[in-house]
């Protein structure tokens, strides 16, 4: 982000979820972890210009020369598959409702579905026989999972309770797991010290894993905002966790991003009503059954907020909890009319890298509103003599 501003794209809808036009400054208040702040200067976006530009086949503005099918109209949809973290159930399901989408797309849309693993880019295009085609090369690739068969088993929230938190129960889970599933004979010391290096590696994991996330969806957000008109990025997934404080600053940057190249960031959780009851295949061995399912249950949730931050963030849309996906790509790709950009000004803000929680009020109660979360202030370093 900028040192002297932080900008918050707000959504604003009423009761039915239809758009909201017309408000202004005064109908707005901010407040920065609890504090109200000023709004240095504010801006209502409309995000259907209809401006076209042409491009060449790399998608780089020609001049006039141009072919006519080579004309960009005003929407540009870039559907991102988190392919990274979506299983084969959630990505067939999510495939086949991007399909109903694409093949609804207007004559002067253009789109690309593209992957975050980087294998998918059909390249933004006219044709949805280009774009159906990357969508049946789609494969789920989790480059950055622990294996199945790793004794402990201990993901990435609960490596965190661990090495991070300090969590003397999430420890003891695991001490109890390599105890009485993996090495029986194995002394309580020997078997903390091989709990701490099962978790210090999922944490390498973990954090290489929202990199990579973060990575795919800026670098698609970078190649938008070069183009006008409206601009659109639908993240289809099933969450990751941007729970160790490099993975949310990466996300607050991420967010600012878009938000100042008025790129919209919406996503679907592929997941759909999801639940966290332990199945069969679930080695519960030395495990309390309450305790893994409220891991399980807490790290579901903090994955979906992500989703739900980045959208709020940037002005978008977060469909969830809902097993109706082809409502969710119609409703994403639908996209918000107007949005306001609420900008405050940093000059009176400590930069020492923390964390600001924001909350955006309507001086209306008939009204919903979707905004920016929170924010990171970059972090200056002292003048070494």
């Amino acid at each position: 982000m900028n040192v002297n501003r932080v900008l918050v794209p707000v959504v604003v809808r009423d009761r039915n979820g239809r758009n909201v036009s017309g408000l202004k400054k005064e109908d707005f208040t901010v407040f920065d972890n609890n504090k109200e702040r000023t709004i240095s200067r504010f801006l209502v976006e409309s995000r259907e210009t209809g401006e076209t530009v042409r491009l060449d086949n790399s998608g780089i503005r020609q001049e006039a020369q141009a072919l006519p099918d080579q004309v960009l109209p005003s929407r540009i949809l870039v559907f991102l598959f988190d392919d990274l973290h979506l299983s084969f159930e959630d990505l067939s399901y999510a495939r086949k409702a991007a399909s109903n989408a694409l093949g609804g797309l207007d004559n002067s849309d253009m789109a690309a579905v593209v992957s975050a693993s980087g294998k998918i880019n059909s390249g933004l295009t006219h044709d949805p026989a280009k774009l159906l085609d990357a969508l049946a090369a789609l494969r789920p690739q989790g480059i950055y999972r622990t294996d199945a068969s790793e004794c402990p088993k201990i993901d990435y929230y609960q490596a965190d309770l661990i090495e991070n938190k300090h969590d003397n129960t999430a420890l003891q889970d695991a001490i109890t797991q390599v105890m009485k599933a993996c090495d029986p004979k194995l002394p309580a010391d020997l078997a903390e010290a091989v709990v701490h290096t099962s978790a210090r590696r999922t944490l390498v994991l973990g954090i290489q894993d929202v990199r990579a996330t973060c990575s795919a969806t800026e670098e698609f957000v970078r190649r938008i905002a070069k183009m006008p008109g409206e601009r659109m990025l639908v993240l289809v997934s099933s969450g990751f966790l941007p729970i160790e404080q490099e993975a949310r600053t990466l996300e607050s940057q991420m967010i600012d991003l878009a938000a100042n190249s008025n790129v919209t960031i919406s996503a679907i959780d592929a997941r759909g009503l999801y639940t966290a009851s332990l199945t069969a295949s679930d080695d519960m061995r030395g495990r309390m059954p309450d305790l893994v399912a409220d891991y399980r249950r807490t790290s579901m949730k903090l994955a979906e907020e992500a989703m739900g931050e980045l959208a709020d963030g940037t002005g978008g849309t977060f469909f969830h909890n809902s097993n109706d996906l082809d409502a969710g790509f119609k409703k994403l790709t639908d996209g918000p009319g107007t949005v306001y950009l609420l900008e405050l000004s940093l000059d009176k803000v400590k930069m020492d890298g923390s964390y600001h929680r924001l909350k955006v009020k309507l001086d209306r109660n008939d009204l919903d509103l979707n905004a920016r979360r929170g924010y990171f202030t970059p972090k200056q370093e002292r003048n070494k003599k």
